[in-house]
């Protein structure tokens, strides 16, 4: 008698066929029980497959009456023969010689069989990934998650932990959390005010200039008080940083690795893919499949201001409707790009330096920058990167302009002692599986969200 799982079963073609009409024992939670008097079944769901497996019984059953009222969310062990059905809607199912209960879910349990709310399950996130979409979800987050690294290993980069807790805010946009004791005193443990981190992109930056290809991936903070679908508190950042590479290098980077962990989602999680685009969003594999397919467009920015320009004059409407050269483009914006003029992903580029970071190189123009934005269909902005300022003078005087040269003195030196031309990007992580999976709340994206205003757990 062989105890196996659910994954197993579905997944080695090889062991079920040694196991069909053999006695084997499972684990897992009832998901659904139907007593027909005579005859009944369970679906099990064992935690190591997205589907579930059937268990029928009947008179046959040692213990019918005790397995009739398993109830939905039980714990339960059970044994029985394995029985290939390759004419039903399901390939196997499991006839139940015995079954018993592990631990008991009591009947105040708030996940009946019915469809909920993502509002009415996001104040019950400890129970939530017992449904089908987070059951997915977080599946395809894992699976995300492993192909990022898996990507970046695979080319030999390597991997930094870049700090937590820091004394500057990267870009300098101020939206930070003090890091305080309980004495509320800011400067009383570290000597110096300090907050959580925003981006580990200064501090990952320095290991390029060592390790050639480098990147970080780990949490980050904005104490940005909007309440949003695609704004959380802390949130995952993928940070990239190469040596010897410049924008169009980045740019190539950029679109191998987006491509690289979709088509790996798409293999490894069909079943919870196949679920996203039948219940949550019924475009999304031709959406995904379109950009696999694409070749991705590179336009300047003062490019697209001409075409936001021609939109206005013929008749579109924007929310922001003040069209000019210099403006930030919102997500309105970047949508018309990438699904009307482009219709495909695109690359945006040489930005004017007055709206991008201080670390972005100037162009030779002395007007733009260096960087460039990943937009696709449905969302707009995806990726964000840039070839970093490598000259020591020109990011000096951009320092001192912006009055972070004291703060970042040691960001400086990796300029001063052998610089060199260098690029990089920053993905969100809970975007991005927003993105890949349909799911339109990144409250929905992450375990225990923390969000302005709210916080749980």
């Amino acid at each position: 008698m062989k105890e196996v799982t659910v994954y197993e079963l579905y997944k080695d073609e090889k062991l079920l066929e040694e196991l069909k009409d053999s006695e084997i024992v499972l684990e897992g939670w009832v998901r659904t029980n139907r007593d027909n008097g005579s005859l009944g079944f369970i679906e099990l769901n064992d935690g190591s497959f997205f589907k579930n497996l059937q268990l029928v019984y009947d008179n046959n059953t040692v213990n019918f009456e005790e397995v009739s009222h398993f109830s939905n969310g039980d714990a339960i062990q059970v044994r029985g023969i394995l029985v290939l059905t390759p004419e039903a809607k399901q390939p196997f199912e499991l006839h139940l010689i015995k079954g018993v209960i592990l631990g008991k879910c009591q009947d105040d349990y708030p996940l009946q069989k019915k469809r909920h709310g993502f509002e009415f399950l996001r104040d019950i996130a400890h129970l939530r990934m017992r449904t089908n979409t987070f059951n997915a979800l977080f599946r395809v987050r894992s699976t995300l998650s492993y192909a990022i690294h898996k990507f970046f290993f695979e080319r030999d980069f390597v991997y930094v932990h870049t700090p937590i807790i820091t004394t500057n805010d990267a870009e300098g946009a101020g939206q930070t959390f003090k890091v305080i004791t309980d004495d509320k005193n800011p400067n009383a443990f570290f000597g110096t005010p300090s907050v959580l981190t925003v981006s580990g992109q200064l501090h990952v930056e320095p290991f390029a200039l060592a390790f050639r290809n480098v990147y970080t991936f780990g949490p980050t903070f904005r104490a940005e008080k909007s309440n949003t679908t695609r704004h959380a508190a802390e949130f995952w950042m993928i940070e990239p940083e190469m040596a010897f590479t410049d924008l169009n290098g980045n740019m190539s980077v950029i679109e191998d690795f987006i491509k690289y962990i979709i088509k790996f989602v798409l293999e490894k999680n069909k079943e919870e893919m196949n679920f996203f685009n039948t219940f949550i969003d019924k475009d999304l594999l031709n959406r995904l499949n379109h950009v696999l397919n694409s070749k991705f467009e590179v336009m300047p920015y003062t490019k697209a201001i001409e075409y936001l320009l021609k939109a206005k004059e013929s008749g579109h409407k924007f929310e922001n409707n003040d069209i000019k050269w210099g403006m930030d483009l919102q997500s309105e914006h970047e949508r018309y790009l990438t699904e009307v003029i482009v219709k495909g992903p695109m690359f945006l580029i040489d930005f004017p330096k007055e709206i991008k970071a201080f670390y972005m190189k100037l162009n030779k123009d002395n007007k733009t920058v260096a960087g460039c934005d990943l937009l696709v269909p449905g969302v707009g902005e995806l990726v964000g990167g840039s070839q970093r300022e490598e000259d020591y003078e020109k990011l000096k005087a951009k320092m001192e302009e912006v009055g972070n040269d004291k703060e970042l003195y040691w960001y400086l030196d990796t300029r001063k002692y052998g610089g060199c031309v260098h690029s990089g990007f920053g993905l969100g992580f809970d975007r991005f599986l927003m993105y890949i999976t349909g799911i339109s709340n990144i409250r929905d994206t992450q375990p225990y969200p923390r969000t302005f205003g709210s916080i749980k757990y």
